[in-house]
Order: structure tokens, then sequence, then C-alpha cells
């Protein structure tokens, strides 16, 4: 019997998001959330809004929070979109921008969903190949340049946490479409963001900037993001949006989290001191550790099998992402590694117990 899915659909193997263990009892720092509970505001906005009139539509633009927000980055709110977490931002820039006919692009190994998007849409794809210090060559930029109507980049990046300049960005501005800088990690890095380039004219009104609550803000459970782009851009996505997009709870819990930065400050603090804590004990185990700027590290062995420590791990409840990524090298090699999230002091204790006694 002939399917009835389209060929695109028919063709792809679907994104594979990390393990979620619904039992009690994990050390789970496999998927970078944040270890710490959301501020106390938080919690009061989502009660207060679930006491409230939930048996009629959210504000469809979300504006109270799109007024915060815009003060907070320094833009106007028409500046600012809104969206059922940074995944549904990459979204309605893939259907804003991308016909079937055009080609999406991204720095590879990193986000796979990207390229999941762009099968989706039925689109082409193409992987800028990172070398072994996660950098590309000035040639294959340009090529990117010329060939994409979209192209992402994590920044900081994942697996491997780096962070590039806004020069090296300027390199993989498509000549006829939109870079966009995923941040769902930069509150993390030295830079917190790159906001002062959406008023650059070197980018010419085609970059935007998307966000997440699902990181810093300790609100993956919501489903909450947005981006920032010039008001142009803002007006078409708009038009490919689903009109209530975001719920009215998610909306209220959002806002009040981006108000109250001083407890986003004070958790992000906590976090980058275990992570130059569990980056300096993984080192001494005989890790190579990738210098990064996210609430994770990136992590080879030169000698023990990566998934093999991932399984002993897995055995003892200490949940971790091990991570391959096949053709990801010029000679079309497969890279293996372990990305750990930066957990509480606790669990970086449970974990560093463990690999001593799995490694040795």
């Amino acid at each position: 019997m002939a399917s009835v899915f389209r060929p695109a659909v028919d063709a792809m193997p679907g994104y594979t998001p990390g393990e979620q263990p619904r039992q009690q009892g994990w050390v789970k720092l496999n998927t970078n959330e944040n270890p710490y509970p959301p501020s106390p505001a938080v919690v009061q906005a989502i009660r207060d809004t679930a006491a409230g009139a939930l048996n009629v539509y959210p504000d469809p633009n979300a504006t109270t929070f799109r007024t915060v927000a815009a003060e907070l980055f320094g833009v106007t709110p028409d500046w600012v979109l809104p969206a059922n977490g940074s995944d549904e931002n990459l979204t309605i820039i893939t259907r804003s921008f991308c016909d079937p006919q055009d080609t999406i692009g991204y720095p590879y190994p990193s986000y796979i969903l990207y390229e999941t998007l762009g099968q989706i849409q039925g689109c082409s794809v193409t992987r800028l190949l990172l070398d072994k210090h996660w950098q590309w060559t000035d040639a294959a930029a340009g090529t990117m340049r010329q060939k994409c109507k979209v192209f992402f980049v994590p920044c900081p990046n994942s697996p491997s946490g780096t962070v590039w300049t806004p020069n090296q960005l300027l390199e993989l501005l498509p000549e006829n479409g939109v870079l966009v800088l995923d941040e769902a990690y930069g509150d993390f890095a030295d830079n917190p963001h790159h906001g002062e380039l959406l008023l650059d004219e070197r980018f010419q009104k085609r970059l935007i900037i998307t966000r997440t609550f699902s990181k810093s803000y300790s609100l993956a459970g919501i489903r909450f993001g947005f981006c920032l782009a010039h008001p142009e851009l803002i007006e078409g996505m708009n038009r490919v949006k689903d009109s209530y997009n975001c719920d009215a709870i998610a909306i209220a819990a959002s806002t009040a989290a981006l108000r109250d930065q001083e407890w986003m400050l004070n958790n992000r603090d906590r976090i980058l001191k275990t992570r130059s804590r569990l980056v300096e004990q993984l080192a001494r185990l005989g890790f190579d550790v990738c210098p990064g700027q996210a609430n994770f590290v990136w992590i080879t062995h030169p000698t023990h099998d990566h998934q093999d420590i991932y399984q002993q791990l897995r055995n003892q409840r200490i949940l971790i992402r091990f991570m391959r990524f096949p053709h990801a090298t010029a000679d079309k090699q497969e890279l293996t590694g372990l990305r750990i999230t930066v957990g509480t002091e606790e669990q970086t204790d449970t974990l560093l117990q463990a690999l001593q006694q799995i490694l040795h």
C-alpha cells in the first residue's frame, strides 16, 4: 500500500530528543536543563494565572512579555516574536523563508534539529564541517553564503560550547537570505548575547537571534522562547506563526522570569563555578575537555570507549549524553563523544565518583 505521507516525511529519520526517565532517583545530566528552580516570582505568576480566566484565549501577541523583553535587550516591542519554545521560532523561520528548492545550512557537528526542520520543509540541507578546533574555513563559509537561504548557527554551539566572533558570523551571512543565531545557551557565555549586532549595518536587517527559557531561566517544562529581529522580519514571521502559539501560563511565567534577572544571574554564577570544577576534575581523569561557554561540557577520552562509559553510568542511574555524528570530518569519519550537563555540586560529586570507578 502506497504511503500517504509526503515523500520528504517518509525519507526523514526524525529528531530524537534526550532521554527523559519518568522514575525518580536519576542523576540527570543529559539534556542541559538548569538544576536550580525558577524564581519564586515565576511560581506566583503561574498560580495567579491558573486562578484566573483560563477559559479565554491568551494574548496572541504576548504584549506584556514583548514589552519587558524589548526593554531588557534595548529595542522596541516590534523587534520581539514570542514562541512555544525557541524550537518553534526555528520552525517559524524555516517556514517563513524557505521553499522546497531552497537550501538551509548549519555548522556540523551541532544541533541536528536544524537538519530535521529542513527535511520537513522539503529543503536541501548542507553542512558546514567543523575541524577539530570547532572552526570552519573561509572557503567553506563563502560557499555557504552563496548556497543558503537560511543559515543556523548555535552560539554557543552544542555539543562543543564554542562561541564564534561577530566577524566570523558575518562570514556566514547568506547573500540572499537570513542568518539565525541560536542563543539557547547565550546567558552562560562570556558575552551573554549578540543583541548589538541587530543594529549593525553589516547584517543588513537579515539577522535573527533566538532565545529560550529552558536553560538559564529554569523553565524547560514551560515551553517558551522568543526571537529578536528587525521589525520587517518580525512582521513577516508573525504572519506564519499559529494564532495563539503561546499559552497564558507560559507567557506569565516567562515574563516574571525575565523581570527577575537577579535570580537568573545568581543561578548562572553557581553553574559557571561548578563548570570550572567539573572541567578541572574531568581533565584529571584523563578526558580531553573542549573549552566551552555553555552549561555543559564536551569530552572525549583517548583510550576508553565513549558508549561504554555512557552505559556504565546509566547502569548507575546517571544520565549523560552519548553523541555520535556520522561523516563529521573532511574524510567522512565519525565523531563520538560525551556531553555532560553542569548539575548541582552534589550531582557533580556523584558523577565524578562514578567516573573514577569506571576508568580505574
